[in-house]
This record gives C-alpha cells, structure tokens and sequence, in this order.
C-alpha cells in the first residue's frame, strides 16, 4: 500500500509541474498547427509566451509559498534537548553515487543546520530519516542518502552510536513512522525537528500522526523574500517556487485524506 502510495504520489507530481504544462501547450500549438489551425496555435503560443514572461519576471506564487514558510518561526529558542531529527532531500544522492562524496543540493541547509544544532547540544542524539525519494528506486537501491548522511555527518566527528540512520524511508509519511518505530521516544523526550520551511507544516502533521510528541520545529531552507526583492529575470527561481508552492498545496490536502 505504501509503495502504490508513493509511486502515485510522483507520478500526480510530474503531471503537476508547470514545466509539463508548457510542454502540454506547445504540444498543443504543433499539432494546431499540422490541422492548419492557425488561430488556435496563435492564442495558444501567445498565452504560453505571456505565461512564461510573467514567470520569468515575477516572483509568481511566491506570496503562498511564503505564508506556508511563516507557520513556524525561524530560529526557535532551545532549551535541553534529547534528540535532533533531520529529515533527507538535503542531499545530491545523484552526485554522490558517481563520486562518493556527500554533495548537498539546494536543501543542504538541513545538513549544516542539524550539524550546528549538534555542536551546541553535544547531550543530544542525531537522528537522519531518509532513503531514496526517486521513483526510479521505488523496489530497491544500492545507495540512498541515508548513505550519503552517514558519510557527511562522519566527516564531523558525528558517529554510532550518537548518529542514528533510518535508511528505507521514501516520502515525509514513511520518516514519520518508521524513524518513530526505529527509536520508540519517549513521552518525557524533546526533540527537534529540521527540515525546509515549506516542507515543516506537512512533517509536524506528519510526525503528531505517528506518535511523536514534544517536537519543536526548526524551519531552515527558506525560499522567499520579499515581492521586491524577488521581481527580476530568474525564470529557473520563480519556477521552482511555483512547482513547491503547487506540490505542498497537494500533499498537505493528500496527507490530510489519507491521514498520514
């Protein structure tokens, strides 16, 4: 059920990346345009030329995407803590599988938020939850980025049995779950909870679900600014923030449905 779950998950997510959309559209203007229909082929390839403009130039989206990354505050106050989890998508495992070096993406924020949290609580135990997110590996891998963690955090001294590794999970559900039957905390336990700040709504849900209780969320991998700052030609930024603002907006409503 989980494995249906998952592989439905990324196949609705590919249908919904805007990019798919724009290749639909011009899909759509060729074969207008082999029908000899060429007023169609016209309005469709100037609403995708606007479309494409504005999102080169506007930060489209990036109003939602940042009430999503306000629901937690940045830089939660920390009292003693028993136990900080980082959540994997931080990772190139591409990268590393090639070259064997832990390369961190544009999520890497997780990673070196969690190691600063590790030099300043040195009591608490580092807990990475993570296998493979690629469908590609949906029945198996040989490395997933629970491989690539263990190489990081071991380059900082953070070693078993102070760094704990769950290794199969796929999606925020399955980190919930299975880093919870991994550890068993306990009630008295506090933990702390990093992963990127539009991701942080979906894995508090997430973890409250599986049992996890007195978790405080540390939000890093901040995507916005301000309209101001963001208006200018950057199609690649504002695309992506558009693709996590829609995939977010999913996967709160799914998890919610599937009360995961």
């Amino acid at each position: 059920m989980d494995t249906a779950f998952f592989i439905i998950a990324k196949l609705v997510g590919a249908l919904l990346r805007v990019e798919t959309w724009l290749v639909i559209a011009l899909a759509a203007s060729i074969i207008a345009l082999l029908r000899l229909k060429h007023r169609t082929a016209l309005w469709v390839t100037t609403i995708t030329f606007v479309c494409v403009v504005a999102l080169c130039v506007f930060p489209v989206g990036g109003s939602l995407l940042a009430r999503i990354e306000q629901t937690y505050p940045a830089n939660p106050t920390l009292g003693q803590i028993d136990g900080i989890i980082i959540l994997g998508g931080g990772g190139d495992l591409d990268v590393f599988r090639r070259w064997g070096q832990p390369e961190l993406s544009e999520g890497g924020d997780r990673y070196t938020a969690a190691l600063a949290l590790a030099k300043r609580h040195p009591e608490a135990v580092v807990v990475f939850t993570g296998g493979s997110g690629a469908l590609r590996d949906a029945l198996g891998t040989e490395k997933s980025e629970s491989d690539l963690a263990q190489t990081f955090f071991a380059a900082h001294d953070i070693i078993e049995p102070r760094l704990i590794i769950e290794r199969h999970s796929r999606n925020t559900a399955e980190n919930a779950r299975l880093s919870f039957d991994l550890i068993q905390p306990e009630a008295a336990q506090s933990w702390v909870l990093i992963t990127s700040a539009f991701h942080m709504p979906r894995a508090m849900r997430s973890f409250e679900t599986a049992g996890w209780q007195n978790v405080t969320a540390y939000p890093v991998d901040y995507r916005t600014a301000s309209f101001e700052d963001h208006t200018g030609w950057n199609f690649e930024r504002n695309l992506s923030n558009l693709n996590i603002l829609i995939r977010e907006l999913v996967g709160q409503l799914a998890y919610r449905l599937t009360l995961r």
